[in-house]
């Protein structure tokens, strides 16, 4: 079981990589944004972008594209746990959605509303922080147990390729969380194909997620930026 131990660390160590993202954007909302009684399409652009950033942080982890495939395979004791994952994927895309529909094409977001941006995303970064956090605690406890020595042999390698092509990667010059990306789609199974989606807020630039209702993840998010002056609360 040497080799589903080192394989379970390398994936919390990216579990806790992506839960440190979500955590620094989510106090960021708190902090910044839910203070104030305007927020600036360029605060609101920001917010988009790293939403954006997030989602895909989730969909191309190296637990949604080895681990659980491999799980659903050896057992189907995993179906309904599988199934809250989806669903709170589901929770966290729908709550972006259903900001899309309450704002207009918008200079700037005032009062009430940016009480429901705020709420939107924090709900967003609630339901995939409660989706790492079962994953932790319950995907990785039934997946030990469930998946056999072999297979644990055959995830282990493709992790340390799934590695080798993100050194590649940023060798090539690509930006970190691009790298990232990009190497996680090269390595994905071919049934882990992910249509896109436009997300987007009337009046900004379109932004594309992931439209699979399943299970998400990939390059790290960068840190909340801090406010500007640009973007200081204007009375």
């Amino acid at each position: 079981m040497l080799t589903a131990t080192y394989t379970l660390v390398a994936l919390s160590v990216e579990q806790a990589s992506v839960r440190l993202s979500l955590l620094s954007f989510q106090k960021y909302v708190r902090t910044t944004l839910m203070q104030q009684n305007r927020m600036t399409l360029s605060q609101l652009e920001y917010a988009c972008e790293s939403l954006n950033t997030l989602y895909q942080a989730c969909h191309w982890r190296k637990t949604e594209m080895y681990l659980i495939p491999a799980l659903r395979d050896a057992t189907e004791r995993a179906d309904h746990l599988l199934d809250e994952l989806s669903r709170l994927n589901q929770a966290a895309l729908t709550s972006i959605r259903l900001l899309q529909d309450k704002l207009g094409a918008l200079a700037d977001v005032r009062d009430e509303q940016v009480s429901e941006v705020c709420d939107s995303i924090d709900t967003f970064c609630a339901a995939l922080l409660k989706r790492l956090e079962k994953e932790e605690r319950e995907l990785f406890v039934l997946a030990r147990n469930a998946i056999a020595g072999e297979t644990w042999f055959s995830i282990a390698n493709q992790l340390m390729m799934h590695d080798k092509h993100l050194h590649e990667m940023k060798r090539s010059g690509l930006p970190p969380a691009e790298a990232a990306q990009v190497a996680a789609r090269r390595r994905a199974l071919p049934g882990d194909a992910v249509d896109d989606a436009q997300i987007t807020i009337p009046g900004l630039q379109a932004l594309p997620l992931a439209g699979r209702d399943e299970v998400l993840t990939r390059p790290v998010p960068k840190p909340a930026r801090p406010a500007s002056r640009d973007d200081a609360i204007m009375k």
